[in-house]
């Protein structure tokens, strides 16, 4: 049954959830759900690890019994046993999952034969950070962000019910996806950036301290997401290969144009010192326009359609405490801030803060933040 022709059903709130695996993941919902009172109960293979999934989440520690929903929150080279051993170990309880890939899980339970499948449920919730294992972990992680429910065939609605009903309890917002379209979904929104980043941060190892150094918020927007544990996404990769393969193969046509053009443009100077490269520049424009395009359908606040906004340049001394006297006065004004980002100048003891806001608004709030002191940047 594909995801179009079913339908999600009502969410259903577990009383009792078990969850294995206590990194950023495991922790972040472990702490969501007993907010939200549910009965939570940790388990780890590192006691050390799953003691401080406790600790910080204040769930149980060890199995849960009885248990009515179980969650693996586990690497993904793994998840599929954790899942086999899990439906075994609570015949009552429904089994459900966190990873970022979800065909490869899925054949693999069917190819084993697995009993139960009719209470496993895949999902996988759209959130992360750069900084991994329960101390990163988050109670507001999932907050406004998508949690992919992958179920398969077999899969009861009461099992889906209850996997809906926990991620709408951390805040999340529910889609209903098969495995193959969540795959194919996410190596273009996730694991293709990944290796992008990761790729365009490489660029940099060689590079000199002096030319390291002209680094601003272009390269740390491409690279933010280079820090990644090499580990787990060599597993994720491995995981959804087919679906991140065909897409950066694609990526790779595009770019091999645009470096074709970059080397007609390199080497086609005429006689009178003009560069003729027909037709180069037009691939260049093409690529950026096109990248215009995709850019903006990226999903704005809360999922809305995408708003421009505009920016307002605040430059802010690096000291104790200016941040905080920024936003009281921002807050003073009666203005809301969509966005922000700081950059630090290269050898100046201070910064520049982009607040972006309404259109609207900017002039109003330049002028309000110039009459107490702060310097605007035009």
């Amino acid at each position: 049954m594909s995801a179009e022709r079913r339908r999600l059903p009502a969410p259903v709130l577990p009383q009792r959830v078990h969850i294995i695996g206590s990194g950023l993941i495991g922790t972040s919902l472990a702490m969501a759900l007993v907010r939200a009172g549910v009965v939570v109960s940790v388990a780890d293979a590192s006691p050390t690890n799953e003691a401080l999934a406790s600790d910080l989440s204040g769930a149980r520690l060890g199995a849960g019994d009885p248990v009515d929903l179980v969650v693996v929150a586990t690497p993904p080279d793994v998840t599929a046993q954790v899942i086999t051993a899990a439906l075994a170990e609570w015949p009552n309880a429904v089994v459900t999952d966190v990873a970022s890939v979800k065909e490869i899980v899925q054949a693999e339970l069917v190819a084993t034969g697995v009993q139960g499948l009719e209470r496993y449920v895949g999902g996988h919730p759209m959130a992360g950070r750069e900084r991994s294992g329960a101390i990163a972990a988050r109670i507001d992680l999932f907050e406004g962000r998508p949690w992919v429910v992958t179920a398969g065939e077999a899969s009861s609605d009461e099992a889906v019910a209850l996997v809906r009903g926990i991620a709408e309890a951390t805040g999340a917002v529910v889609r209903l996806l098969t495995p193959a379209e969540h795959d194919a979904a996410v190596a273009a929104v996730s694991h293709v950036p990944q290796v992008a980043a990761s790729l365009v941060a490489a660029r940099l190892a060689d590079l000199s301290e002096d030319a390291v150094g002209l680094s601003g918020t272009g390269i740390r927007d491409v690279t933010r997401i280079a820090a990644s544990d090499p580990v787990l996404w060599t597993q994720i990769l491995t995981g959804n290969a087919r679906a991140v393969a065909e897409v950066l193969r694609g990526l790779a046509d595009d770019l091999g144009q645009v470096v074709a053009a970059l080397d007609d443009l390199a080497t086609g100077t005429s006689a009178d010192g003009r560069i003729e490269a027909p037709g180069a520049r037009a691939v260049l424009a093409t690529a950026i326009a096109k990248g215009n395009t995709g850019h903006a359908r990226i999903p704005g606040k809360h999922g809305a359609a995408p708003a421009a906004y505009s920016i307002v340049t605040v430059l802010i001394p690096d000291q104790p405490g200016q941040l905080g006297r920024l936003f009281q006065d921002v807050g003073d004004a009666g203005i809301n801030l969509e966005e922000l980002n700081l950059e630090h100048n290269l050898g100046q003891p201070f910064g520049q803060l982009e607040l972006s806001v309404l259109p609207a608004v900017a002039g109003e709030l330049a002028q309000w933040l110039t009459g107490r002191g702060w310097r605007i940047h035009a």
